[in-house]
């Protein structure tokens, strides 16, 4: 075991309180009180943000745990207390350094792309539950700027992944110059009355499909600039494989309260991980120890879907669907889809993949996997149009500014490039158009002529 700090992060709405029970596991196995150092940080005023949590989070590690700029340290976080890590480590100007100091990061339950539970917080029931109970300004307060980052497809989420995911720079590896990554997650929901927050494919509070690093983006660019072989792409995430492994009988509480003596050893053990070699071997034990829970688990999959034209800016109306090319619809793929509220563009998927792979849709077809987009500018003034790589269901724009059309995927189903379907990740897709003002009498741009 090194000596060096190890830092914990709770979740949003606790304290540092919440790691009582692993403070006492971590002091058992060899850990000083002294190497332990609890953060907590306020998540429940509107006027707080993620970013400002995050860099509060640097000046605690200089003022108060005393360590230097370039002094390492491990760090053991709760749910969005992965958020304030990715955006530390994101910091502009700061990555390489920052990516260096981190050695290993425990995620337990880690919120990586937010939570379903998060929009509903910012109710008027949402503050009653989890807002501040203490008399003052901020009375009620469920933390705003917090729960729109916690959002599923929030903008945030959007932004971040494209800096430490698919960004230019390789921010989880098995390298020394950037942490060792271990993500745990409960393999049930809430049991008695916190039952009624649950849904599926969940530990309660975040989704089992929406905690591993390990995600890709998938491009389908429609925009008449773009050439017609380049019309799927696909990218491999930056880093290593950095999958969830899934934890028998706990949920999002009780990973932290109660930790079940396997999750013990498989975090004791991974604290201790010290080149890629044993990076590697703490991968197939940690897997040989989750597998029959992961088996038995029902398959989802998470899509945060982005609608944008040439010009960058967001698709407010749109839908998408999967299908197959003799018009066949996968039902799976639009029944649990959450809009973000402050920009509908961005857009959340949950799918049960095991109702897909049992589809009677997918029994005896040849398996040719197409995208099927609308999008509307909601005036007859503006339209969209992409172009068709599959023309078979091409519709022609309506006089309200509506857009069909449809994009063959067959390049990304299993046996092609890549497998666009696989449990317990997150994949990013982004859709793009182009955006037509159109001119002439009554249009946006017309000629004036002036008066004989």
């Amino acid at each position: 075991m090194a000596d060096r700090p190890l830092i914990l992060l709770h979740g949003y709405s606790a304290d540092g309180s919440a790691f009582a029970r692993w403070r006492t596991v971590l002091r058992e196995a060899g850990w000083t009180p002294e190497q332990l150092c609890t953060v907590s940080y306020e998540s429940l005023t509107n006027d707080v943000s993620v970013p400002d949590i995050a860099e509060g989070f640097e000046k605690v590690l200089r003022q108060r745990v005393g360590l230097a700029d370039d002094a390492p340290f491990d760090v053991m976080v709760h749910s969005t207390g992965m958020l304030v890590l990715r955006a530390w480590l994101t910091r502009r100007g700061m990555t390489a350094q920052r990516r260096a100091r981190v050695k290993h990061v425990i995620a337990l339950a880690p919120a990586t792309f937010g939570s379903p539970l998060a929009h509903k917080g910012r109710s008027f029931l949402g503050a009653l539950v989890k807002g501040r109970k203490q008399l003052g300004p901020d009375f009620l307060e469920a933390g705003d700027q917090v729960l729109d980052a916690l959002e599923l497809g929030s903008r945030f989420g959007w932004e971040l992944s494209h800096t430490d995911l698919f960004g230019s720079e390789c921010f989880y590896d098995s390298k020394r110059t950037t942490p060792y990554v271990f993500v745990f997650c409960g393999a049930r929901g809430y049991r008695g009355l916190g039952a009624l927050a649950n849904s599926p494919g969940t530990d309660g509070t975040v989704r089992w499909a929406g905690c591993a690093l390990n995600s890709r983006k998938v491009v389908l660019d429609l925009s008449a600039d773009c050439a017609d072989d380049a019309r799927v792409q696909v990218l491999d995430w930056t880093q290593d494989d950095v999958p969830m492994h899934p934890i028998a009988n706990v949920d999002h509480g009780s990973i932290l309260s109660a930790p079940p003596l396997a999750l013990q050893e498989l975090v004791i053990d991974a604290l201790r991980v010290a080149s890629s070699p044993s990076y590697t071997a703490w991968c197939a034990r940690a897997e040989t120890t989750v597998r029959a829970t992961r088996e038995a688990m029902v398959p989802w999959q998470q899509f945060v879907v982005r609608a944008v034209d040439e010009r960058g800016d967001g698709i407010r109306d749109w839908n998408l669907q999967l299908g197959l090319s003799d018009g066949a619809t996968l039902e799976p793929f639009t029944q649990d889809v959450h809009v973000y509220g402050a920009d509908p563009s961005y857009r959340s998927f949950h799918v049960n993949l095991s109702q897909l792979k049992d589809s009677a849709v997918l029994r005896g077809r040849a398996r040719r996997l197409t995208a099927q987009l609308y999008a509307s500018t909601g005036t007859q003034r503006v339209l969209y149009s992409g172009a068709m790589v599959d023309t078979a269901r091409v519709e022609a724009p309506n006089r309200a500014g509506t857009w069909y059309g449809s994009l063959d995927l067959s390049s990304v189903l299993p046996g092609g490039a890549v497998r666009f379907f696989h449990p317990f990740t997150t994949t990013f897709i982004e859709l793009r158009l182009d955006r037509e003002p159109l001119t002439g009498p009554g249009m946006v741009v017309r000629l004036h002529e002036p008066d004989q």
